[in-house]
């Protein structure tokens, strides 16, 4: 019996998440046809809602939808993606509790890597900037909100309490001009549970560089948005952007800098650097793709949402990277993979967008659909409406109808969800006769001994092992796999109950390229161990 034609889709966001549904349609029932998606998460978020989480007018996990559910036929695989080879056409995986890459095979690839959140050029906007982009983004600005406000309520400092209550967005376009209304809504109508802070203090400041928000809607609606902000009190800066962050303050591109704890950016965006790697042409930093979404010069490789430069086969317009269009392209490719397993011919992607809403906040938005421009409450509801019918699943459905009318009823919940990462440096305790480390296993532990000992086995194909070393407290394994990118070339086994401490392969990474000093002299050990023939 013939091998099952291969699918594998990169990406769980609109683009294939919808990709793999349509493919479940249209392939599911046959048995010669495999699916498999690759994703970060189990679930898909549904973006349009996710400034909401920010006041807490919807419940965190009442945006999402789980992967599993949506695509029941489809086998998913929520781990990172280390390198995509196409000429062997291997993606391979990044390991999961068992230190071992898992590589996935495929007949097809569609990749669906949206962009990733960039900032280069920005002095300090990635270490002191908040992006917005993903669920734990939202989660983490809302309790950094209500964290500043808490510190703003018992800070004695006038000037200290002015720059806790100003909160700086930047970007003008949807994402930008939604969390801005949010936030504003938000932090203004909860200021009343905490004494000591004078509202008149609450400051909300939306960064962007053309002279009009929302540049994607016509100048009326556009107009109106400013109007509707700036009586709610947001004040907007005209052509002008966040240059750098530190950690007190955002640094304007007009040299000013604004006193403050809290700058959201939701631009600029940068390729995923998967995408920007591979070997195929590319347009603007997405990968360029034909009439039917091929990638050009591939005919198994389709690109989908903000990885791919598309453009309508009806009038040859560039498609926006919006999340209807990354649907519709999804329909597209999942036809055209049928047609191709099939034999038949392919169809060109064609689709106009059918209009764009924007949230200004709490009852009020901005519309253009089918042409028509709507504002203020009707637009508002048609706003809810829409995204109501298009979220995934009839129990999310219920769940999102149900927190909106709560939030019609009830005041704003000011509860600050701590949800504390766990600490980069940990502890652990390994028992005498464990393996801590596996010869071939990937590198992704610094393991530095503080009592007990182990001992170095090299394997060798037709040999007994050899014991190249024991090591004891203060002594440290693991750093040659992590500076060479190699698999282990040793095998670490305890010879008496040990504890030690662990540093995580990305800490370690990020701690070497900060320090070149550290770096060298774990180069130099790694030298003189190799030169003793005694690698680790």
């Amino acid at each position: 019996m013939a091998d099952p034609t291969r699918i594998v889709i990169l990406g769980g966001g609109f683009g294939g998440a919808y990709t793999a549904m349509y493919l479940e349609q249209r392939l599911g029932h046959r048995g010669d046809v495999e699916i498999a998606l690759v994703s970060r998460e189990n679930y898909l978020v549904f973006q349009p809602l996710i400034p909401e989480l920010i006041s807490g007018s919807l419940g965190i996990v009442d945006t999402i939808a789980p992967l599993r559910r949506l695509c029941p036929k489809t086998r998913l695989y929520t781990r990172e993606i280390q390198t995509i080879d196409l000429e062997r056409r291997i993606v391979t995986l990044a390991p999961g509790f068992r230190p071992r890459p898992l590589d996935l095979p495929f007949d097809h690839l569609v990749v669906a890597l949206g962009n990733v959140t960039g900032a280069a050029g920005m002095p300090g906007v990635q270490q002191h900037a908040l992006p917005f982009k993903s669920l734990g983004d939202a989660l983490h600005l809302r309790n950094h909100t209500l964290h500043v406000l808490e510190e703003a309520a018992i800070e004695p400092d006038p000037d200290v309490r002015k720059t806790l209550t100003t909160f700086v967005v930047a970007g003008g376009g949807f994402s930008g001009v939604e969390i801005a209304g949010e936030l504003n809504d938000f932090v203004r109508q909860v200021v009343k549970d905490y004494r000591g802070v004078d509202p008149s203090m609450l400051r909300v400041v939306l960064l962007h560089s053309r002279d009009l928000i929302l540049p994607e809607l016509s100048p009326k609606l556009g107009r109106f948005a400013q109007e509707v902000l700036a009586r709610r009190g947001v004040e907007i800066r005209y052509k002008t952007r966040l240059a750098g962050a530190t950690s007190a303050a955002a640094v304007l591109s007009t040299g000013e800098r604004i006193p403050t704890r809290t700058i959201v950016t939701t631009v600029p965006s940068a390729p995923n650097p998967l995408v920007a790697s591979l070997p195929v042409p590319h347009d603007k930093d997405r990968l360029k793709v034909d009439a039917e979404l091929r990638v050009e010069g591939h005919d198994r490789l389709w690109a989908v949402g903000d990885c791919a430069a598309a453009r309508s086969g009806g009038t040859g317009d560039p498609v926006p990277t919006t999340a209807q269009h990354a649907i519709r392209e999804a329909k597209c490719i999942a036809d055209n993979i049928a047609a191709a397993i099939d034999g038949r011919p392919p169809r060109m992607f064609r689709f106009e967008s059918l209009g764009s809403l924007a949230s200004l906040g709490r009852r009020s938005a901005v519309a253009n659909v089918f042409g028509i421009q709507l504002s203020g409450l009707l637009a508002w509801w048609l706003w809810r409406t829409v995204y109501l019918l298009k979220m995934p699943g009839l129990d999310r459905k219920l769940r999102v109808v149900t927190d909106w009318t709560l939030d019609l009823l009830l005041e704003q919940d000011i509860v600050q969800l701590k949800i504390d990462r766990t600490a980069a440096i940990v502890q652990e305790h390994f028992e005498k006769g464990e393996v801590i480390v596996q010869q071939g296993d990937f590198g992704d532990k610094l393991y530095m001994i503080e009592s007990g000992e182990v001992e170095v086995i090299k394997e060798r194909p037709n040999a007994p092992p050899e014991r190249l070393a024991v090591l004891g407290p203060k002594m440290y394994f693991g750093e040659t796999a992590l500076l060479t990118d190699a698999p282990r070339n040793a095998t670490i086994r305890t010879l008496t109950p040990v504890d030690a401490i662990v540093l995580g392969r990305g800490d370690f990474l990020a701690l070497v390229s900060s320090f070149p000093e550290l770096k060298k002299i774990f180069e130099g050990l790694l030298q003189s161990r190799r030169h003793e023939e005694e690698p680790m």
